[in-house]
């Protein structure tokens, strides 16, 4: 592990737990960590994925959170960064990669820490771990963060009609353009990456920039940069102890069908992992059916949802708390994943759950949003938006 990603590590003991040999997984030892001041109830917070590492990228969140007096566990995915290989040091096979063993892999990590119960905070994919977790544990379960829930294959209907309502149905500027590209031949699965970053990032003037100036064929490296940032092809391997999707990413293809086919219409959201789909497994199903167990999540849950969020649209976060009993809705000017493009938002949130106070989150929604951005998403936001600026595209 080289000089940086020690120095990232560097307040934090690495832990690990041996899990057994099982259903298809060698014996390995799971990585996780630890931080802030010890409490009798933590929260384990699972990051995004599958292939996002929880140990090196999230330090600055940790401290964050250690600073608010919280008590947070992490646990490196099985397959990815600290947790990749068994104990022979070879890589973990396909056939360790389900959902149902990285929820044991969380049991696991709370015996090992003497824990009865947690609070359980989950961002995208990891909010699906989180409430796949509730089901299969709920005793162990004190309270809920949903960031950005992910909850069924079945949601694709609704990215769908949510990316198309917005970048195609429209008569707006945007929307002209895309048509216009379209049928130019544009390649949809680009054309996709860039619209839906770009508004995810920022908003909708910087798909405008990136946009229009496509259709005037000047060069722009606002589309350049939304289309490398987005790529889902052979590079999505990894960057290790940080995102490594080749073996964690079995799990979003044989569990979550990220290899869905195609409907044959403009900006399907199924294009996003094509180009890969033939190096994974194909769908089998999903372990549970979330939307109907969560009438039984009678914990206290916050649900946060970003305004332009179009990988877990509003609807979702809407559908889980009115299905849950005891839950909060917290709506932030955002795009997918606070964790990841607001993580202070995030973890004030959590505080407020920790604290008993997540009733108090809608009327604190204007507040989370003057919270300084932070982290390598908003970065990126920001040197797209300047380079739309220099660039002279029309964004306003």
């Amino acid at each position: 592990m080289g000089v940086g990603l020690m120095r990232d590590v560097r307040d934090q003991v690495i832990r690990r737990v041996q899990r057994p040999a099982v259903q298809g997984s060698p014996e390995f030892g799971l990585a996780y960590v630890r931080t802030g001041p010890r409490r009798a109830i933590p929260t384990l917070v699972v990051p995004g994925g599958p292939g996002l590492a929880s140990i090196v990228p999230y330090g600055s969140v940790r401290r964050q959170a250690a600073a608010d007096g919280l008590d947070v566990i992490m646990v490196e995915h099985r397959g990815v960064g600290f947790s990749r290989a068994d104990v022979t040091g070879v890589d973990l096979p396909e056939s360790a990669m389900w959902v149902d063993l990285v929820l044991d892999d969380i049991a696991a990590v709370l015996d090992q820490e003497g824990i009865a119960a947690a609070y359980i905070a989950g961002s995208s994919y990891g909010s699906y771990l989180a409430s796949s977790f509730a089901v299969k544990y709920p005793e162990r379960v004190a309270g809920m963060l949903l960031d950005s829930a992910l909850q069924s294959t079945k949601d694709l209907a609704l990215e769908r009609e949510e990316i198309r309502r917005l970048f195609w149905e429209t008569g707006s500027p945007v929307g002209q353009c895309v048509r216009e590209l379209t049928a130019r031949g544009e390649d949809q699965r680009v054309l996709l990456d860039v619209v839906r970053s770009g508004y995810e990032l920022s908003g909708m003037p910087l798909v405008e920039s990136a946009v229009s100036r496509k259709v005037a064929d000047r060069f722009d490296p606002v589309w350049q940069g939304l289309a490398l940032y987005a790529a889902r092809d052979e590079s999505i391997a990894g960057i290790p102890y940080f995102y490594e999707f080749e073996r964690a990413g079995t799990i979003g293809f044989r569990e979550l069908n990220y290899g869905a086919v195609p409907d044959g219409l403009p900006l399907d959201p199924a294009l996003t992992y094509a180009r890969i789909a033939d190096r994974f497994p194909s769908f089998e199903g999903e372990l549970f059916d979330l939307p109907a167990e969560t009438s039984g999540f009678d914990w206290p849950m916050v649900v946060l949802s970003g305004t332009r969020d179009v990988r877990t649209p509003p609807a979702i976060a809407e559908r889980t708390v009115a299905l849950a009993p005891n839950a909060t809705l917290a709506r932030i000017e955002n795009g997918h994943s606070a964790l990841d493009s607001h993580p202070v938002a995030f973890v004030k949130a959590l505080k407020l759950l920790v604290t008993g106070q997540s009733r108090r989150l809608p009327g604190l929604e204007n507040e989370l949003n003057r919270l300084p951005r932070r982290g390598l998403t908003a970065d990126l936001a920001k040197a797209m938006e300047l380079l739309a600026k220099t660039s002279r595209s029309p964004i306003r």
